[in-house]
């Protein structure tokens, strides 16, 4: 990712578009064939490039005179008809494109690992939580099952950001093509395996680009939660899950005992960072007229960047769920520190079903939860013990209601629904 984003891999792009508008100008017939054979073998000169630029203050300028410095007068043809944000947002386009290559590479990663780890706890009981508190049991596999959902979508946006955002512009001035003809632009982007923007001013225009970085900015806002999750697992009163922790390694300078998830941590941290470069890309979008360069600045801070740490909290992530650390029996000892309370809702329910008004239902199951917190009595003992209960249910229904598995007996339904089992994940990785 960084060579792709490094001055030789813009600089080599950049050569790359104008070698292929030589090209189409030479199908054209404007360039002669014996010239073409020259200016394939065109290329750039670092040193000379610099020099250059200190005179001119403009780096496309620097850049012609570096290419046509290695030609004789076949240089004449390089930039022919062309304005600089052809080359630049052509070139752009190029790197954006191999940048999204690299990014699916690790999403399919990460889609991978989650499929893997999801299959492997769907049945291992954990408590669900909302606003931080106990609700009703779930499986952990079923939160992996989520978040593998989400990374499926995070995918599809990604192809379709990469698609809309890898075109080329060969237009000229203000876009008009007046100075280069359509089919200048067409051949070229062709040859360089990208499409071409239909209509476009002197440059590509930013809503593509706005729309690449918030879709980073989504994917890691989906990191950000997972990894969220994962710091929420591993607090110590919690400690369900915990992330790898090496022979040898250290949690802090101070406390030899600490074991941070300082991984998950450092995903949330750059998930920020790129979540402010979206807002960067939506303020390009406006320029004056056919164009300024107040975007320019801009992007050569947030495309890489955005790119580079996307790439590597992806990586970073992927490697946390791989190595992830999972305690059941402490989840289990947390569904049971509430003293069965979390049954409410069914024994509610059952009392509804045996003819109770639903007001009642609740009442009664809501006054058990209350002296159940209050006193640290069971809450099963209290129901079965209640007459207006007993009025109601049998002793083998009672004992029915207090089954933990019965909140997962829909999960294998729930993985097949959504196309998660052994055999597809199989098929996806080969």
């Amino acid at each position: 990712m960084k060579a792709i984003w490094s001055e030789s891999g813009k600089f080599d792009r950049w050569l790359a578009v104008e070698v292929a508008a030589c090209e189409a100008w030479t199908r054209l017939g404007t360039i002669p064939e014996g010239d073409m054979t020259l200016l394939r073998s065109a290329t750039w000169d670092p040193a000379k490039l610099d020099e250059k630029f200190q005179q001119t203050r403009h780096d496309m300028t620097a850049f012609l005179y570096s290419v046509t410095s290695s030609l004789g007068p076949e240089g004449r043809w390089i930039h022919l008809g062309m304005t600089s944000n052809d080359v630049w947002d052509t070139a752009t386009a190029l790197q954006l494109r191999d940048a999204s290559a690299i990014l699916l590479q690790e999403v399919d990663s990460l889609i991978g690992v989650l499929a893997r780890r999801a299959l492997e706890e769907k049945q291992t009981l954990i408590m669900g939580r909302t606003h931080g508190v106990h609700a009703e049991p779930t499986s952990f596999g079923l939160k992996l099952a989520l978040w593998w959902d989400e990374m499926r979508r995070n995918r599809q946006r990604l192809v379709d950001a990469s698609k809309q955002v890898a075109v080329g512009k060969i237009s000229g001035a203000v876009g008009t093509h007046a100075t280069v003809p359509l089919e200048v632009e067409t051949y070229a982007c062709e040859a360089l395996e990208i499409d071409y923007a239909p209509l476009s001013n002197q440059v590509v225009q930013r809503d593509r680009h706005a729309q690449f970085i918030t879709t980073l900015a989504v994917i890691a806002a989906s990191l950000e939660k997972f990894a969220t999750e994962i710091r929420s697992l591993q607090r110590t009163e919690v400690h369900e899950v915990e992330e790898a922790f090496g022979e040898g390694q250290t949690g802090s300078s101070a406390m030899p005992h600490k074991r941070n998830p300082e991984l998950s941590e450092r995903v949330c941290g750059l998930a920020r960072l790129i979540r402010g470069h979206s807002v960067t890309a939506l303020e390009n979008v406006a320029l004056w007229h056919e164009r300024d360069i107040s975007h320019s600045s801009a992007e050569r801070v947030v495309l890489p960047d955005a790119c580079m740490a996307l790439d590597y909290i992806l990586d970073l992530f992927t490697g946390v769920i791989q190595d992830l650390r999972v305690f059941p029996d402490r989840m289990m000892a947390n569904i049971e520190s509430t003293r069965g309370i979390i049954f409410s809702q069914r024994v509610m329910l059952a009392l509804v079903e045996a003819g109770m008004s639903r007001d009642d239902a609740y009442h009664l199951a809501q006054s058990h939860a209350a002296t159940t917190w209050e006193q640290s009595a069971d809450f099963r003992e209290l129901v079965k013990s209640d007459a207006a209960v007993q009025d109601r249910l049998s002793a083998d229904q009672l004992a029915g209601l207090f089954d933990y598995r019965y909140y997962i007996r829909n999960v294998d339904a729930i993985f097949d629904r959504v196309g998660l089992t052994v055999e597809e994940r199989t098929n996806a990785i080969a």
